[in-house]
């Protein structure tokens, strides 16, 4: 393990903010069972406590430990695109998710990136990691180092270096409505009968 993923899983565990390559944007992001660094998370983002934040895990398992009774589709979602930029939105286990990161609902969108580092900083962590685009609000996506906001890096307790693999964002598919809805097409492309 690298000494910028060690002192990444560091300052996750002490309750810090760090951003982070993702194999699509850069993310910022915190552990997801610390409330209080979800809380200032939202606050440096500007983002509202209503917008639910996507959340990374390291393995399907992971994932499957923090959703509801995963269907079906879920599950073949997760073994046909995964590791990979789509972002599966479906219910929750609501005692183990702190309400912002859900928007208040009862849903979380749960990805495992394909990358490395991120992964590596998530084992490394054990639980999943928030992992919004590392930009204010409404703001510019950054897909590059070079494209982070210096205003928000100087706001985080971490920066990891290093090179997404692509300059699309995530698919994100709600799995709650039947057939699936596409919610914003991005890296990964569903076919219809994915769908359903």
């Amino acid at each position: 393990m690298d000494n910028q993923v060690r002192r990444a899983i560091e300052v996750l565990s002490q309750g810090g903010i760090i951003i982070f390559p993702t194999d699509t944007a850069f993310g910022i992001g915190c552990r997801l069972d610390k409330p209080q660094s979800v809380e200032r998370l939202f606050t440096l983002r500007e983002r509202p406590l209503t917008q639910a934040m996507p959340v990374l895990v390291d393995s399907i398992d992971m994932a499957l430990a923090y959703l509801d009774r995963p269907s079906d589709i879920v599950r073949r979602m997760m073994q046909a695109h995964w590791p990979g930029g789509l972002t599966i939105v479906a219910p929750c286990k609501k005692k183990l998710v702190y309400s912002p990161i859900r928007g208040g609902g009862e849903t979380i969108g749960v990805r495992q990136p394909d990358h490395e580092t991120t992964i590596s900083i998530i084992r490394g962590a054990g639980v999943p990691i928030l992992g919004s685009s590392a930009n204010f609000h409404g703001k510019t996506t950054p897909f590059t180092f070079a494209d982070l906001d210096p205003e928000l890096t100087a706001l985080v307790d971490y920066v990891v270096p290093g090179v997404g693999k692509t300059t699309t964002a995530s698919t994100v598919v709600d799995t709650t409505r039947t057939p699936a809805v596409v919610i914003r097409q991005g890296a990964v492309l569903l076919r219809e009968d994915e769908l359903l």
